[in-house]
């Protein structure tokens, strides 16, 4: 009521003080300039509020990644454990093998193939790069076998080759005796086993730790955030007063 008391105030007084110009076209550059003061800042309300929901969306989906690695990390832990058995005997039986000057090395690189885990590929890349240069000669041949996607890219970018191994399933059958002929072969893949087990366990709890992180940061922006909408929306209000006293004010002068 009081605003249309005052409008009907306001055009009461600008009559008489009208220009040449219609009053149709004075009210509607009025409308059309309280429109256009107020659509911008909606617009600035609304892009903290796009902002703000799309940051919740991000946080439900890291909660729900940690959530997914933390189940993950504990079935694969119990796993690797298991999986030492299989090769601690034989290392306490062979000992520590030799080391061999030979012209021909392969370095296997244990990586994931999904990302968000951290910086567990980086490191994986530099290791292999730093066992490159101890193994490298003017006259020795170097070639990685790689497991995992994510490091194949980081590799190749050295000047790498690329390739594919084929794979072979082994079906099961009686053990014979000249299968275990060659204990050091047998025990490099228990081995190599474990260090893929071992390196999921690690995959698993990067990704968790990274996704814990992520969660905290988006919980930080998001109070930032609502901040900011808060005193965006408070300054609009407060304009939206001062305008409506101004008003009033000038009536009453």
């Amino acid at each position: 009521m009081a605003m249309a008391a005052l409008r009907r105030e306001g055009r009461r007084f600008v009559a008489p003080l009208a220009s040449p110009q219609p009053m149709t076209a004075i009210r509607s550059s009025l409308i059309a300039e309280e429109q256009t003061h107020v659509g911008a800042r909606s617009i600035s309300t609304q892009v903290v509020r796009n902002r703000m929901k799309s940051v919740k969306n991000i946080q439900k989906i890291t909660k729900a990644m940690k959530m997914v690695a933390a189940s993950k990390l504990r079935a694969i832990q119990t796993r690797a454990e298991n999986s030492r058995g299989l090769w601690q005997p034989f290392t306490a039986l062979l000992g520590d093998a030799p080391s061999v000057d030979v012209k021909k090395n392969v370095i296997v690189t244990i990586s994931s193939d999904k990302g968000l885990c951290g910086g567990i590929n980086s490191t994986s890349v530099k290791i292999s790069k730093a066992l490159h240069k101890l193994t490298a000669g003017p006259e020795k041949e170097t070639k990685y076998v790689i497991l995992g996607e994510k490091v194949v890219e980081k590799e190749t970018e050295s000047g790498g080759k690329l390739g594919d191994l084929d794979s072979y399933e082994i079906e099961g059958g009686e053990t014979k005796g000249e299968i275990l002929q060659n204990l050091a072969e047998f025990q490099f893949s228990c081995v190599l086993f474990n260090a893929v087990l071992e390196n999921a366990c690690s995959e698993q709890g990067a990704r968790m730790s990274a996704m814990d992180s992520s969660s905290r940061n988006a919980g930080e922006m998001l109070d930032r955030l609502t901040l900011t909408y808060n005193r965006t929306r408070q300054a609009s209000i407060t304009t939206e007063l001062i305008e409506i006293i101004s008003g009033a004010s000038a009536l009453e002068g």
